[in-house]
């Protein structure tokens, strides 16, 4: 389960940024990460707004080291 600090599966920081730059994994883990942590709205917009919440988890990765925002 997702630890909270850590963004995807309680990876480290640096994992999580290389899998945050790839497109395709960002999305998922994305989504996967905002199903574990219950939130459906997040898991709605990041499906349907996936083009935005991958330069927001992005961000939110590198500067806070975690997903924040609708996570």
């Amino acid at each position: 389960m997702a630890k909270k600090g850590k963004a995807y599966f309680g990876l480290g920081w640096l994992i999580s940024v290389i899998l945050a730059i790839i497109p395709c994994t960002n999305v998922l883990l994305g989504i996967v990460t905002r199903i574990m942590r219950r939130n459906i709205l997040g898991v709605i917009l990041n499906f349907f707004l996936f083009f935005i919440f991958y330069f927001i988890d992005l961000i939110t990765i590198i500067v806070k080291k975690d997903l924040t925002v609708l996570a």
